[in-house]
């Protein structure tokens, strides 16, 4: 059991100037229970005294872990609004899809090309971003991505033709993504046993939002034209670039928004090398890597079935526009269920473990989670395959659905949580790694899901999907047993600035 005062060492924390991250990289964990405390320790805990602060705050007012808890919420909000946009902006092409080949006189087929496009380059688009942040300052890159993004969705709803459309919606998905990047601000403002509940308010923003994109389009493209429903999506665009977070008070606002000041003071304090290689530096750690392709191997086929769905529902239960946008109640009620499941699931089986380890919270108590998640992912994508082939009742095709998602949801939130709290210092990167493996494992479903499934039925490739991600399982096994040995083999990440 550890001694008080080497507690209060291993608690050290600065809030500015070069990293010193309270991180777990060094194989050790996180202590959080504060009866391994003395009677006489400084370390700060939460009101009721039962858990250590992990990182410690400091004194400052300005030190955004002393920031009231609504500031902080309304942050988490506002960042997870944005999250939310470009999956919904990119998954309304699914159903748009429909109207959008008559009019250019092309296949449903051929008009998906530019969603793939567009979901491609929402993964591609955040590790880029990640890195620009280090060089310019979060603010000037939010402003100026989310400006181009506005500009992007009204060229989407104003295209004449397809290839115009096509452009639009690439440039759309790279600019969009700016907040998908959303572990940035988790080690900033809250602490490590709180950092699961936000992951799971942030994921819950961005696994919803590909399906409310097609409920929404369904219904209104039901009713008015394609271009109406490109039009909501400017107009929401518009309302979320217009929310920012509040900031400490400085000579010119203005200048600091449009990153002057950071490129005029050096106050990031990284080269433009040094900023572009912190997301290469991240990819090699093994932990990061096996955890990018096992999200990866689960989560493509939530993009595969999003983007495809309407092109089986249509001819097998003569579904239209306003019945898919019915069925898309399916998934927003499973992710719901994930996440008020998850609200108590994932701090749970956290606690669980910490009062079996010494008060000692260990990054790989995260992962127990995808245990639970793992049966549902499976069940779902196997069900769903026999539903498709044999026409059994949509009900029942739902249900297969919403399996899926339920399980996606749990999932997402352990994997999310595990990376971070193995490397809080490049919370970023890491998160932005796992959205690249989100987004490009789906592109390539999306282009094989359908002349898959018509050379040997849904029933063959929804087992392999199943297959897969059972077997993906392998690796979650893997990180618990050889995680922490992984994480003291290859050290921290050796950035200059958080």
């Amino acid at each position: 059991m550890s001694r008080p005062e080497d507690l209060e060492k291993s608690l050290a924390y600065t809030t500015s100037g070069p990293v010193t991250p309270d991180s777990s990289s060094d194989g050790e964990g996180y202590v959080l229970d504060a009866h391994q405390l003395g009677a006489n320790s400084s370390l700060r805990t939460t009101r009721d005294g039962q858990i250590i602060l992990r990182p410690q705050p400091s004194n400052d007012p300005d030190d955004p872990l002393n920031w009231s808890q609504l500031k902080k919420h309304l942050i988490l909000l506002v960042i997870s609004a944005t999250a939310f946009l470009p999956d919904y902006g990119g998954s309304m092409g699914a159903v748009a899809l429909i109207p959008q080949a008559v009019e250019w006189n092309m296949t449903e087929d051929g008009v998906l090309q530019a969603l793939v496009g567009n979901v491609f380059v929402i993964g591609a688009g955040g590790v880029t971003v990640v890195a620009l942040m280090a060089y310019f300052g979060r603010l000037p890159v939010l402003f100026w991505f989310t400006l181009f993004a506005l500009w992007s969705a009204a060229f989407c709803a104003d295209s004449a033709t397809f290839v115009q459309y096509e452009a639009a919606r690439v440039l759309n998905g790279f600019f969009s993504t700016v907040a998908q990047g959303g572990g940035l601000i988790f080690s900033d403002i809250f602490f490590v046993h709180e950092h699961a509940r936000k992951i799971n308010i942030w994921s819950f923003f961005i696994i919803l939002s590909p399906y409310l994109g097609p409920l929404f389009t369904g219904f209104m493209i039901s009713a008015y034209s394609w271009q109406f429903a490109f039009w909501i999506y400017v107009l929401m665009t518009g309302l979320l670039r217009l929310s920012r977070e509040s900031q400490p008070p400085h000579k010119s606002h203005l200048q600091r928004v449009i990153g002057v000041e950071q490129l005029r003071t050096h106050m990031m304090g990284n080269t433009f090398l040094e900023a572009m290689m912190r997301p290469v530096k991240a990819i090699i750690k093994p932990i990061v890597l096996i955890s990018t392709i096992y999200y990866a191997l689960i989560f493509a086929w939530v993009v595969g079935i999003n983007t495809t769905l309407s092109i089986f529902l249509q001819p097998l239960y003569n579904f239209g526009p306003r019945q898919i946008g019915f069925f898309y109640f399916t998934p927003v009620v499973a992710v719901l269920l994930g996440e008020i499941c998850g609200h108590w699931l994932h701090d749970g089986i956290a606690i669980l473990c910490m009062r079996r380890n010494n008060g000692r919270l260990e990054p790989e108590a995260r992962l127990w989670v995808v245990w639970i998640a793992t049966p549902f992912m499976v069940a779902g994508l196997i069900l769903l395959g026999f539903c498709l082939e044999n026409a059994y009742p949509f009900m029942v095709t739902a249900v297969g659905w919403g399996l899926y998602v339920f399980g996606i949801m749990i999932a997402t939130v352990g994997v999310n949580a595990y990376a971070l709290d193995c490397y809080p210092e490049g919370s970023g990167e890491v998160s932005a790694w796992l959205n690249f493996a989100r987004t490009t494992g789906g592109v390539f479903v999306t282009e094989w899901q359908i002349p898959w499934a018509q050379a040997v039925g849904p029933i063959s490739v929804f087992n392999a999907q199943g297959g897969i991600t059972a077997g993906a399982f392998i690796m979650v096994v893997l990180l618990q047993v050889f995680g922490k040995r992984l994480r003291a083999y290859s050290g921290k990440l050796s950035f200059r600035t958080r």
